[in-house]
This record gives structure tokens, sequence and C-alpha cells, in this order.
């Protein structure tokens, strides 16, 4: 047998090393394994957690006693809060989505035309995105003010030019203007990232599509009718999702303008989990509240998808 050369020997010597060596899926687990530790302490147990106690009745300082469906039947037929706090949901929800996607494609549309400075005013559009929501909370708490706010002054002063007996509302002590003024603030918040969005599908739409359209002599409201929203259709079905859920999940604007009020008219559901929870220390009540609120962001996302199919036109030429 004749001796084996260094290079020789130095390639089986890999080669063992390789065969012995863990298979690289197991490091990717290991990279992973952190985040996994975090997603099971901080999401998947409290969840669990939260759902067997919704099934018991528990103030947190005497021990906790079973009570079964009592916690769900009590709130779905004899709680009389709750009811309202579902129509102020409801409320925020057909008002807030709808107004929101319209203001951001109209927004998206007249910033999709190549005006000069147009950066600037994305840059102006977007900023109220960024800002922190209780610092925005409070600066339109004093802005709906009718004693001292400028929106009240501006109509006091109209009001005077004109001649007419106008006189502001009160924003934030009326139950039938508080609604429109967390409307108004939740609008003037997020709907520069409803524009953003659009943007990108808008330039993503091909021209030719449009020239076509001109040859056949489409108007424009026939060109964004039968071409820029089919063409925006999914990136429109996606912010409708995300808007939902956040009208469901709507509480800072609520907590810092009103205080759920006046009158509990801008109570919403998660603001009235945060009261049962924390206020009223009844954990087991606040829990039943929070799996309800599920079930129904998980039955309206459910219809959404299944609605989707009928409306929804992707670039393929099919529909989804």
């Amino acid at each position: 047998m004749t001796a084996q050369t260094a290079p020789a020997r130095q390639q089986i010597a890999v080669s063992r090393w390789h065969r012995y060596r863990p298979d690289q899926q197991w490091e990717a687990y290991l990279f992973l394994l952190p985040s996994f530790i975090g997603f099971l302490i901080f999401v998947a147990i409290p969840v669990v957690a939260s759902l067997a106690l919704s099934f018991y009745d528990w103030n947190l300082l005497s021990p906790p006693e079973f009570v079964g469906f009592e916690n769900y039947s009590q709130l779905l037929t004899k709680d009389r809060v709750f009811r309202k706090v579902l129509f102020n949901t409801f409320y925020f929800i057909v008002t807030i989505v709808p107004l929101q996607l319209g203001f951001g494609l109209l927004l998206a549309v007249a910033l999709n035309q190549g005006l000069r400075g147009l950066e600037i005013y994305r840059l102006i559009y977007f900023m109220p995105v960024v800002t922190t929501i209780v610092a925005a909370a409070l600066v339109f708490q004093w802005f709906f003010n009718r004693d001292f706010g400028i929106l009240a002054a501006a109509i006091w002063e109209f009001g005077a030019t004109t001649g007419l007996p106008i006189q502001p509302p009160d924003w934030l002590n009326d139950p039938d203007w508080a609604k429109p003024a967390v409307v108004i603030l939740t609008l003037w918040k997020n709907s520069g990232f409803t524009m953003v969005i659009y943007l990108a599908a808008l330039q993503g739409v091909p021209a030719e599509l449009y020239d076509a359209a001109k040859v056949d002599g489409a108007s424009g409201w026939q060109r964004f009718r039968f071409v820029t929203f089919p063409m925006v259709s999914p990136t429109t079905f996606f912010l409708m999702v995300i808007q939902m859920i956040g009208a469901f999940q709507l509480f800072s604007e609520a907590f810092v303008m009103t205080q759920g009020g006046p009158a509990q008219a801008t109570l919403t559901i998660v603001y009235y989990i945060y009261q049962m929870a924390f206020e009223f220390q009844r954990m087991g009540r606040g829990a039943a509240v929070a799996w309800v609120l599920f079930i129904f962001i998980f039955i309206f996302t459910l219809v959404q998808t299944r609605l989707q199919r009928r409306w929804v036109h992707y670039e393929t030429g099919g529909e989804s």
C-alpha cells in the first residue's frame, strides 16, 4: 500500500468532521430559540392563561373561584354597559375605516401626480403617524375645548364676522359630539400611513393601462374606477383588514382625550377590558371581554377574507 499524501489525509479529516457535524437546521433553531422563548413567555402562555382566567372570578386579592361560563353569560345577556360598548366600537369601525381608506386614497392619488415639492407634502402628511398618540390626544383635547380651543375660537370669529348665531359645539362634554372628535383625531393620526401604502400601490400600476384608457376616450373618473381602483384593490383589502382590527382595538384616543365619556359615549371594548381588569379588579370578567373581542375580530376578518374574492383583482388577471 502506498502512503497517503498530505492533501489526501487532510481531505479525509475534513470529510470525517462533516460526518459528525450537527445538521445546520439545528443551528437555525438555536438562533430562533431566544425569540421563541420570548414568544412563549410574553404571548402564548398569557393567552392560554387569559382563556383559563375567563372561567374564574378573581379580584387579585382572594383565591380565584371557578364560575364556568357565568362571566360570558352575564356579559352577553345582562351587562348593559357592554351593549353600549359594542355600539360605540361598531360606530368607530363604520366611520373610521371607510373615511380613512377614502381620505388616504385621495391623498395618494393627489401626491402621485408629479407635483413640485412632492417629498415635502409626503413628509407633512406622514408626520402624524410617527407622533405619539398621547401627545396628539392632549393637543386635540385643547383643540376641541369649547372655552379656549382654537376650533371654538374660529367658529366664534366666523359667527361674529358673518352675523350668524353660530355657537361651537361642546365636543368633549356632549355625547353626540364626543364620538366625532375621536374619529377626527384617529383620521389625522393614521391617514398618513394609509396614504403611503396607497402611494406604493399606485406607483406599481402600469402606465400603459392609463394610456390605453385615454385612447379609448375614458374620462378621469372612468380611469380611476376601471383602472386605478381595481389595480389597488389588493392594497385596499389589506388596509381594510388591519384598520378594522385597529378600530376594534381603539383605546388610547378615548382614554386620553375623553376618558371614555361623556356618559360612556366613547367607551370602547378595549377600554372596557381595562376598566374591568384594572379599575374594578374583575380579572375574570376582563379576560372574558378580551376573548369576546377576539371572536369578533376573527369572524369579521374571516368574512372579509371570503368576500374579497368578489372584488379584489390581481395583475395576473384572475380574481383572488
